[in-house]
């Protein structure tokens, strides 16, 4: 199974980024062969309108099964949930913790989005 993170980073140790839409990369860990891809989402950083969406549909061509971040706004909440994809808020520092929060089973479902859209 595949979990896309929110990152500004290159790997596990990189900050998980709060922001969805406009994070600037996804790490996309697999979690049955223990290795990552990057996604780059730097179009999105300074899009006027529908970088949730755009970033949502990005992730799901990557077919993650879940998305870890610190924020889902609403309109990317709709997509992602559309595709299958389960979204987890948390507040971990690193990829690697959130990632090990995951493991353990200590992140709860997102119910709906936790921000306005436009949410900076």
């Amino acid at each position: 199974m595949k979990i896309a993170f929110t990152t500004s980073g290159d790997n596990l140790d990189a900050p998980l980024d709060t922001r969805f839409g406009r994070a600037p990369k996804f790490l996309v860990y697999d979690l049955d062969s223990d290795t990552f891809d990057l996604i780059d989402n730097r179009q999105n950083l300074n899009a006027a309108q529908g970088a949730g969406i755009q970033s949502a549909e990005s992730v799901a061509r990557t077919g993650a099964k879940c998305l870890v971040s610190g924020h889902c706004g609403p309109n990317a909440f709709r997509v992602l949930t559309a595709a299958g994809i389960k979204v987890y808020n948390i507040d971990a520092a690193t990829v690697g913790e959130a990632l090990e929060r995951f493991r353990a089973g200590k992140l709860v479902e997102a119910p709906t989005a936790d921000v306005e859209g436009h949410w900076a």
